[in-house]
């Protein structure tokens, strides 16, 4: 594939090593809006890490152009029902996720599950603690928040998520307290906490560094080739 980079920091030099390794040709590499306007390349898909201001203009870009744009970028959710109609009446491709990594999405139905089974016991009062580098600039991070939403989906008594410090005994049962801490050079780490009176019960998922996530979206974007629409990651992993 000829793969348009948007966003060349970290994560972008971390998916152009993976995409080399499997083949795949980098025929763009842009950090700003000014290089993506000028951007004249022959793409087969764009892989879209930036900050949660530019993504909104990045994927309209795609969109435009007919490029299928596989999105990691977080924080813009807000517009997620305006952009998702922009790509389904312009006929582009759009597959976003809050976390590329394998372990990660099979973290999310472990979640799952474990909030189905917790239901009938309301003494345990979940909270969500999340992990990252001093650069990412949303908080609580996208995982964080894809967490929060499994849980609320399977939890009837929960109603929303909030990002407050403390401890989730202080706050409404019906809330889902995250907690969001920024250290260098911690790639990311979640642990979702279900807390009783007389025990803990914890899992954890902790990223070793960004090859899992660059290695998912690379082959997100193998797969979404003559593909339309507004896709999920359970569409690629079957789930």
């Amino acid at each position: 594939m000829n793969i348009l980079l948007i966003g060349y920091g970290k994560m972008g030099k971390a998916i152009e090593g993976v995409a080399l390794q499997r083949g795949h040709a980098i025929v763009g590499k842009v950090d700003n809006e000014e290089q993506l306007l000028q951007f004249s390349g022959n793409a087969d898909v764009a892989i879209e890490f930036t900050q949660p201001d530019a993504a909104i203009r990045n994927l309209t870009y795609c969109f435009d152009r007919k490029i299928p744009v596989v999105c990691g970028t977080t924080g813009w959710l807000g517009h997620a029902t305006e952009i998702e109609q922009a790509c389904i009446n312009k006929g582009g491709t759009l597959l976003y996720s809050s976390n590329f990594s394998l372990g990660v999405n099979l973290f999310f139905k472990l979640n799952e599950t474990l909030a189905r089974l917790m239901t009938p016991y309301p003494d345990y009062r979940v909270s969500i603690d999340e992990t990252h580098h001093t650069q990412k600039k949303d908080a609580p991070s996208g995982t964080a928040i894809t967490l929060a939403e499994g849980i609320i989906k399977n939890q009837p008594i929960k109603q929303h998520w909030a990002l407050k410090p403390g401890d989730s005994t202080t706050h409404p049962p019906e809330t889902i307290v995250i907690a969001s801490h920024r250290i260098d050079p911690v790639p990311g780490t979640h642990t979702v906490r279900y807390r009783s009176a007389v025990d803990d019960i914890e899992i954890t998922h902790t990223a070793h560094s960004r090859q899992g996530f660059a290695l998912g979206a690379v082959m997100v974007a193998e797969w979404l080739q003559n593909k339309k629409g507004v896709l999920t990651l359970d569409d690629f992993l079957g789930f």
